[in-house]
C-alpha cells in the first residue's frame, strides 16, 4: 500500500495522466536498439574489414581487370606523388612514401572499387601552409617531413576516431557547391603556383594569395629561363595527346583500347622523354657551384629510407592545433565527395563511416613509412575506374609498381625537370575546376548554393584555401539554418479533379504559385471556419514562433471574433488590443465572415518535432480560442512518428479534451504560479461551472438550441461522423486504422477535413449565437 501511495504521490507530482493514451516509450526504442547487443557488436566488428566480405568470391576474371587497373594507375601514380611532394615542399621520396601506404592499406577497409589513395594536390598544398605557417611562429624547430607526418598521424586518428564512432553523417552537412567551389579555388591556387616552376621564374613567394601570384608571375615574364622550354613543351603535348588521341579513338572506335591506355600514360611517357632530354642536355653543363642550366629534381634515396616509430612531439602538436581542422575536413572532404562519385557511376553504394576508418588507418599507419596525408584522388581514381578495376584489390598491383619504382628507378629521378613535373600538376589540376556547364547547374538549380559556390571560389583565390573552406561551410550552415528557421508553409483548398472514370478531391495552396500550378484553376477553401495549413519543414525551435504567427495572422484576417466587442469600454480592453480608432469600424467584428471552429494541420511534412514546437501549437491553441472566444478543434493529419504523436499527445491534441482541463504550458523555462496570472482572457466554460471530460456524452444539437459553445469529445466526434469521414479504416481483423481513442488524429488529409467540416455542417448557426 505504501509503494502504491508513493508511486501515485510522484505521477501527481509530475504531472502523471490519470488516464493515459497508449503512446511509445523510451522503453520500446531502447528494446528495440539493443534487442541483440551481442550480435550487434559482432555485425559491428566484421563490417570494420570489408574485405571479408568480397575475398572469399574472388576469381580470375577479377583478377586480370584488377591488375590491367592497379599496373595502370601504378605507372601514373608515381610520377605524380613526386609532383605532389614538390608541392608540399617536400622531398620527391615522401610522395612515393604516402603513394605506397595509400593504395596498399585502402584496399583492406575500402566500400569502393574505384578510390585511389595517396599524395592529392589539395591536400599537398594545405600541408606545404602549414608547415609554412609552423616555421613562421618556431623557425627551425623542427624539420618539414616531421611536420608532415605529425598532420598525417594526428588527422588521421581524428577521422578514424569518427569513422569508428559512426559520425560519417556529418560530412553531409557541406553540400555540393560548397565542395565543387573550394575545389575550383583550391585548383585555381594550385596552377597559379606551378606556372612559375613551369617557366623557371624565380624570386617571389609562389605559395602567397592566388592573385598575388599571378600578378608576379606576369611581372616575371621577361625573366624566363630555359625551364619553360621543357615545361611548357610537355603541358602542350600532355593535351594534344589527350584531345587527339580523343578524337582518334571516335574516328576509329575499334581501336579505341589502345588509344585509351596511350592516353592514360601521357603522363609517364612525357617523363620519361623529358627526362631523357634533360639527361642529353644537363649531364655536360654542371657549373663549379654544382648547378644546372635547368632546375633537376636531384637525388631520390632508394626504398623506405624513414621507415619506423613516427617521432611525435606534443609542442609541435599544440602549435599545429590551429591548422589541424582545416586539415582534416580536407581529409575527409575530399575522399567521401569522389568515393560517392565513383559508387553513384558504377552503380555502388559506399559507406561513409568505414571509409572515414579506411582514411584513419591509412594515415595513421602511413606514419610509420614517412608518408604524409594522403587521400582520394579523382584523376587516378577516375583512372581506376575506366582502366576496369573489379575490386579495391586493385591498389595491390599499384602499390607494387611505387615500391619498384622505390628500389629500381631512383637513379633515373635524378634527371627529371622540376618543370615536367609542375606540367604534370597543372595537366592534372585543370581538371578539379568546375566547368561553365557545372557552373550554370548550380544556377539553374539553386541560386543561393550558387552564390555560395562562387564565395567559396572568390575567398580561395584571394585569401586562402583555409578561408575558402571556413567560407563555404560557413555560408552553407547559415543557409540550412535559413531554410529550418524560415519554411515555407500554405493555407489549402480544394481542388476536384476529374478522370473518364471517377473524381477526386486533392488540397494544394489557396494561392499558388504560378510556377507549379495552372493559374487558372479555381481553388475552393475549406467550409466557413475551418482553416488548412500544411508545413513543409520539421517543427522545430527556429521556425515554431513563425508559424504561430502566420497562422494567428491568418485566422484573424479571415474570420471575425467569437465575442461582440462592441460595447466593452476602452478602459476595459487589454493594452494590446486597444480596438478600432474612434469613429472606425471595428473589422473584427465583421459579420460577413465566419467564426473559427477548427484548424486542420497537415503533417506530411513534419517528422520531428520537439518542446518548443509543441508549447507553440498550444500558444496558437490559445490565441485562437482566445479570438473565438470558444473551442477550436484541432486535427492533425498524415502524422509520421509516433515521438511526435506522442508529443501532441502530450500536450492535450488528439484526444479531444477541452482546453481548459490542459495547462497553458507543457514545459515552462521558469515554475508557473498560477496566482500571478490574469484569467482575463479565459473563455468561459458554457453551461456548466466545471469543464466537461473527454468522457463526458455531447449533444450539439442541444446545444444549439440554447447558444452553448462545448468542445466535440472522442464521444461525440464518433457519433456525429461515420467511420469513413473520420479516415477509419478496417482491415481483416476489424481494427481500426486510427486508433480510436485519438479521433482528432487522421490517416490523411481527406479525413481530416471531412471530420472538422462535419462539427461545422452540424453546428450551422452555432457562431451567430450570443450570449
Amino acid at each position: 500500500m505504501a509503494t502504491a501511495a508513493t508511486i501515485k504521490a510522484g505521477k501527481r507530482i509530475i504531472g502523471y495522466p490519470e488516464e493515459s493514451v497508449p503512446v511509445i516509450s523510451v522503453r520500446d526504442w531502447t528494446n528495440k536498439t539493443f534487442s541483440n547487443p551481442l550480435h550487434t557488436l559482432v555485425q559491428y566488428l566484421i563490417s570494420l574489414f570489408p574485405i571479408a566480405g568480397w575475398i572469399p568470391r574472388y576469381n580470375l576474371g577479377w583478377l586480370s581487370g584488377d591488375a590491367v587497373a592497379g599496373l595502370t594507375v601504378g605507372l601514373v601514380a608515381v610520377p605524380q606523388s613526386m609532383s605532389y611532394a614538390q608541392i608540399a615542399t617536400l622531398p620527391p621520396e615522401y610522395g612515393l612514401y604516402s603513394s605506397f601506404v595509400g593504395v596498399l592499406i585502402y584496399c583492406f577497409f575500402a566500400t569502393s572499387k574505384d578510390v585511389n589513395i595517396g599524395p592529392v594536390a589539395v591536400m599537398s598544398l594545405t600541408v606545404s601552409q602549414i608547415i609554412r605557417f609552423v616555421n613562421e611562429h618556431n623557425p627551425n624547430e623542427w624539420s618539414g617531413p616531421q611536420i608532415a607526418t605529425t598532420i598525417a598521424f594526428v588527422c588521421g586518428f581524428i577521422v578514424l576516431g569518427l569513422g569508428l564512432l559512426r559520425l560519417g553523417w556529418i560530412v553531409e552537412f557541406i553540400p555540393a557547391p560548397a565542395v565543387s567551389g573550394f575545389m575550383t579555388g583550391s585548383a585555381i591556387n594550385i596552377v597559379s603556383g606551378q606556372v612559375p616552376g613551369l617557366m623557371g621564374i624565380s624570386g617571389f613567394d609562389t605559395r602567397a594569395a592566388t592573385y598575388k601570384v599571378i600578378i608576379n608571375s606576369l611581372k616575371g615574364l621577361p625573366r624566363t629561363k630555359l625551364d619553360a622550354a621543357f615545361g611548357l613543351t610537355g603541358l602542350v603535348v600532355l593535351y594534344l595527346i589527350r584531345f587527339g588521341l580523343g578524337f582518334l579513338s571516335r574516328r576509329y572506335p575499334r581501336r579505341a583500347r589502345l588509344f585509351f591506355f596511350i592516353t592514360v600514360m601521357r603522363n609517364g611517357l612525357i617523363i620519361i622523354i623529358l627526362t631523357i632530354a634533360s639527361w642529353l642536355y644537363t649531364r655536360h653543363r654542371r657549373s663549379h657551384s654544382g648547378s644546372y642550366p635547368i632546375k633537376i629534381l636531384g637525388t631520390v634515396p632508394r626504398g623506405f629510407q624513414h621507415l619506423g616509430q613516427p617521432v611525435i612531439d606534443k609542442k609541435l602538436i599544440g602549435v599545429l592545433a590551429p591548422e589541424l581542422p582545416v586539415a582534416t575536413i580536407i581529409l575527409l572532404l575530399e575522399h567521401i565527395a569522389i568515393s560517392k562519385s565513383f559508387g553513384r557511376v558504377n552503380g555502388y553504394k559506399i559507406n561513409p563511416n568505414q571509409e572515414l576508418i579506411a582514411i584513419g588507418v591509412t594515415n595513421t599507419i602511413g606514419t610509420l613509412f614517412g608518408a604524409y596525408p594522403a587521400t582520394g584522388s579523382f584523376s587516378r581514381s577516375a583512372l581506376q575506374s575506366k582502366s576496369g578495376s573489379r575490386s579495391p584489390a586493385a591498389g595491390i598491383f599499384s602499390a607494387i609498381v611505387v615500391i619498384v619504382a622505390l628500389y629500381g628507378l631512383t637513379p633515373a629521378f635524378y634527371w627529371i625537370p622540376t618543370a615536367a613535373l609542375s606540367a604534370v600538376i597543372i595537366h592534372a589540376v585543370a581538371d578539379l575546376v568546375a566547368s561553365p556547364k557545372q557552373v550554370y547547374s548550380f544556377w539553374r538549380v539553386s541560386p543561393l548554393e550558387f552564390v555560395i559556390w562562387l564565395a567559396a571560389v572568390l575567398t580561395t583565390v584571394f585569401a586562402t584555401i583555409e578561408d575558402g573552406i571556413y567560407v563555404s561551410i560557413a555560408a552553407s550552415l547559415v543557409l540550412l539554418l535559413v531554410r529550418v528557421a524560415r519554411p515555407r508553409g500554405n493555407f489549402l483548398g480544394k481542388v476536384t479533379i476529374h478522370s473518364e472514370d471517377a473524381s477526386r478531391e486533392v488540397y494544394v495552396p489557396l494561392k499558388p504559385d504560378s510556377g507549379v500550378m495552372n493559374p487558372h484553376i479555381k481553388v475552393h477553401p475549406p467550409a466557413p471556419g475551418v482553416v488548412l495549413y500544411r508545413f513543409e519543414e520539421s517543427f522545430l525551435y527556429p521556425n515554431s514562433s513563425l508559424a504561430n504567427d502566420v497562422i494567428v495572422d491568418f485566422v484573424k484576417e479571415r474570420t471575425r471574433r467569437g465575442k461582440d466587442m462592441s460595447n466593452v469600454k476602452s478602459s476595459d480592453r487589454p493594452w494590446n488590443d486597444p480596438g478600432p480608432a474612434k469613429g472606425a469600424t471595428d473589422i473584427s467584428q465583421d459579420e460577413k465572415k465566419p467564426v473559427l471552429r477548427a484548424i486542420v494541420l497537415d503533417f506530411s511534412a513534419v517528422s520531428h518535432i520537439d518542446t518548443t514546437g509543441v508549447q507553440s501549437l498550444l500558444d496558437t491553441r490559445v490565441e485562437l480560442e482566445r479570438w473565438a472566444d470558444g473551442p477550436v478543434e484541432f486535427h492533425f493529419s498524415c502524422i509520421l512518428s509516433p515521438w511526435i504523436r506522442r508529443a501532441l499527445i502530450a500536450a492535450g491534441f488528439g484526444t479531444g479534451t477541452p482546453m481548459a482541463n490542459l495547462p497553458q504550458e507543457i514545459a515552462p523555462v521558469v515554475p508557473p504560479h498560477e496566482q500571478y496570472f490574469s484569467q482575463e482572457y479565459q473563455y468561459p466554460t458554457a453551461g456548466s461551472t466545471t469543464p466537461m471530460s473527454s468522457d463526458d456524452k455531447h449533444n450539439p444539437k442541444a446545444d444549439l438550441e440554447v447558444g452553448v459553445d462545448t468542445p466535440r469529445t472522442a464521444h461525440s466526434i464518433i457519433e456525429e461522423s461515420d467511420e469513413r469521414s473520420l479516415g477509419y479504416a478496417h482491415g481483416k481483423d476489424g481494427a481500426p486504422l486510427v486508433p480510436a481513442a485519438t479521433p482528432f488524429f487522421h490517416f490523411d488529409l481527406a479525413a481530416a477535413v471531412r471530420a472538422a467540416e462535419s462539427g461545422v455542417n452540424l453546428e450551422p448557426t452555432l457562431g451567430d449565437t450570443k450570449d
